[in-house]
């Protein structure tokens, strides 16, 4: 059986993840896990933090049939914490997968255009939550980065 690969694509709203996702999911033909279009087809607030846990929470249980399966993966979560993306990574492994790192950044003026272009959010993301959203984001170091079997830094 062929090895899966799980694609971790992490960034900051507006970094762009969703067009990253999209084009593996056309390259690869993996299957997109993303929480903010299963809120908006269920009608759920994309703020609601509980929902969306419990969305990722399943998307993973799926995810890991899947690369059991033999079967690509993207998670599209955001992934902001390096203990998050490491455990995904070791897990996809565990089950005999490998695992990508897709790190997109944009300075904060670009992320700040791209979301007013897209309007999606309600209420609308602003500088100041974008500003102590940077502040809290992990940008992968050195050692996490070789724990990867490849990354994409966009």
């Amino acid at each position: 059986m062929r090895r899966a690969t799980l694609f971790i694509v992490s960034g900051l709203p507006g970094a762009g993840k969703t067009t990253q996702a999209l084009a593996l999911e056309a390259e690869t033909g993996a299957v997109r896990m993303e929480p903010d279009g299963w809120l908006a087809a269920l009608d759920l607030d994309l703020w609601d933090e509980k929902r969306r846990a419990a969305i990722e929470a399943l998307q993973w249980t799926l995810s890991r049939r899947y690369l059991a399966a033999g079967v690509d993966v993207i998670v599209e979560w955001g992934s902001w914490g390096r203990a998050e993306r490491l455990a995904l990574a070791a897990e996809a492994k565990a089950l005999g997968a490998r695992a990508e790192l897709h790190w997109l950044t944009a300075p904060l003026e670009v992320l700040l255009e791209r979301l007013a272009a897209r309007g999606r959010e309600d209420p609308p993301i602003t500088r100041a939550d974008l500003a102590g959203w940077i502040a809290a984001f992990e940008a992968p170091d050195a050692a996490e980065l070789r724990f990867y079997d490849a990354v994409r830094t966009l």
